[in-house]
């Protein structure tokens, strides 16, 4: 499920972000309302290079340093959620940060959001079974998204059609 990228939303997740910044007295600089402004936009979810070079369309000297720190200080006061890749390529929902559930294309990186209803109720069970308190999730799937699995049959048939040939 796709969230709503219209301007009032847009602008109201920037609003949240902001409040929440202010409530833990850290400053609002112009390159922060940046990063804020690419995380709300966003019907992806960014890698830190790819918020990068957002903010760098608008504040040329802007140093990835900067980037970083302002997505873990998002990190920190749970406004952004990151999605770990064991290379280090991490991406960030800014929209959605808490805990959901993703499909991840192993090849392209492609994230989606699938609508799983029923996720509460595994955890209701999960928690009544072992007596655990549930504080937290992650769920992610893993496999090769449509495009990468049409791209990979494309490939294959151009080999076997190179092999054939006399």
């Amino acid at each position: 499920m796709k969230p709503d990228r219209n301007p009032e939303n847009i602008e109201k997740r920037m609003e949240q972000m902001v409040s929440k910044l202010k409530s833990h007295e850290f400053r609002i600089t112009p390159q922060r309302l940046a990063v804020l402004r690419v995380l709300a936009a966003s019907d992806g979810h960014p890698s830190v290079e790819g918020i990068y070079e957002e903010v760098r369309k608008e504040f040329p000297t802007t140093s990835i340093a900067t980037i970083y720190k302002t997505v873990n200080l998002l990190k920190q006061i749970d406004e952004v959620l990151e999605i770990a890749f064991p290379d280090g390529s991490n991406r960030y929902d800014g929209n959605k940060p808490f805990p959901h559930p993703h499909i991840i294309c192993v090849r392209c990186k492609r994230i989606v959001h699938p609508d799983l209803e029923s996720l509460e109720a595994i955890m209701d069970s999960a928690a009544e079974k072992t007596g655990f308190e549930i504080l937290s999730h992650r769920l992610d799937f893993f496999g090769i998204c449509n495009d990468c699995r049409e791209t990979e049959l494309e490939i294959n048939s151009r080999r076997r059609d190179m092999h054939n040939t006399p």
